[in-house]
């Protein structure tokens, strides 16, 4: 169960937004040259399962969080102390009831 929870399984924001262009681009190119193909040789089906080849690789390339998409991670600020944030509500609602 251990290796299952060391997988890690996020993505930072600068790499979603490089997964979600690289599939776009990947599904684009393989779109494309599948129309041109299909038309060449007159299938349409040929176009069909070449943009199906392509919907394969971009999910592959794109969908698990490969480390070339956990390169900037956000700095998360450190979280307060709980008794401090109730004091501090406490405090202030007590001024609004005078």
């Amino acid at each position: 169960m251990d290796f299952f929870n060391s997988i890690p399984t996020h993505m930072d924001y600068d790499g979603q937004s490089r997964a979600e262009n690289l599939s776009r681009l990947i599904i684009t190119l393989f779109g494309a040259v599948g129309l041109v193909w299909g038309y060449i040789i007159q299938q349409f089906s040929q176009t069909v399962y070449i943009l199906g080849a392509g919907f394969v690789l971009a999910c592959l390339v794109t969908v698990p969080p490969w480390p070339m998409y956990r390169r900037k991670p956000l700095q998360w600020q450190k979280p307060r102390p709980v008794s401090d944030a109730s004091d501090a509500t406490s405090h202030s609602k007590s001024k609004k009831k005078k």
